[in-house]
């Protein structure tokens, strides 16, 4: 049973930290072990009518905030108040290449590969509308190639949207095997280009999201601790992060 690292919980909503490596939702290769087993068990003693239903989804190798309604008001209230302009939802990337504008904003198109449904596709004229947002936290030389470390916040919640766009921009995030490059073979420091080489996953952390609470009307936010392994990644790459 995937273990609860429980950020926040009341009697609409619960946050979970969580970890790299798990599968949010069963899938025919992933049918237990999945988070959603877990909140599932989590939910064997709720009072009726409340049971999970995930608000938001993240990749397998993604790490951070996964949000959680606890009936389906509250999940059909927050999906419009997650797709609103006063809420916002934040990640952490680090990627190859040195960003040169300290923010801006990704509106390429997305779709579907025609030959492999697994992939998503960039584009400037065909596609669904987009939005990503990203500022520039860091950067460093890191000869060849560059590195940066980026927050990114989604106007739009689409399948590996960020992963996509950032990819489409020449800033692949570092460990990611579908969208990513392996830049880490230009990198001049050895021992640096052997850490990124044998990060095991995509560096893409949820970090933090901000809402109306659906019950209260008051504000909240939510946050996320950087996981271990993406911090030790950041030292190596002498990324540093402040909030």
């Amino acid at each position: 049973m995937v273990a609860m690292d429980v950020l926040y919980e009341d009697d609409c909503l619960l946050a979970l930290n969580k970890p790299a490596g798990v599968v949010v939702h069963p899938t025919y290769r992933n049918a237990s072990g999945t988070m959603l087993d877990a909140l599932q068990w989590r939910a064997r003693d709720w009072p009726a009518p409340q049971r999970p239903s995930l608000v938001s989804r993240l990749d397998k190798e993604t790490s951070g905030l996964l949000l959680v309604a606890k009936t389906a008001p509250v999940h059909a209230a927050m999906q419009k108040t997650m797709r609103s302009e006063g809420s916002e939802k934040t990640y952490l990337a680090i990627v190859y290449g040195v960003v040169s504008d300290e923010r801006g904003e990704i509106d390429l198109r997305l779709s579907f590969d025609g030959t492999d449904r697994r992939r998503v596709l960039a584009s400037a004229e065909t596609g669904t509308a987009c939005a990503t947002r990203f500022e520039r936290l860091a950067s460093v030389e890191a000869p060849d190639a560059g590195l940066s470390l980026l927050r990114c916040r989604l106007m739009t919640g689409r399948r590996h949207q960020i992963r996509v766009h950032l990819a489409a921009r020449g800033w692949p995030i570092v460990g990611d095997a579908s969208y990513g490059e392996p830049h880490w073979s230009k990198i001049a420091d050895p021992s640096l280009a052997v850490a990124l080489r044998a990060f095991p996953r995509q560096a893409l952390h949820a970090h933090r999201a901000a809402f109306t609470h659906p019950a209260t009307g008051q504000r909240i936010a939510i946050e996320a601790p950087v996981p271990p392994d993406f911090t030790e990644l950041l030292t190596r790459c002498g990324l540093h992060f402040v909030r």
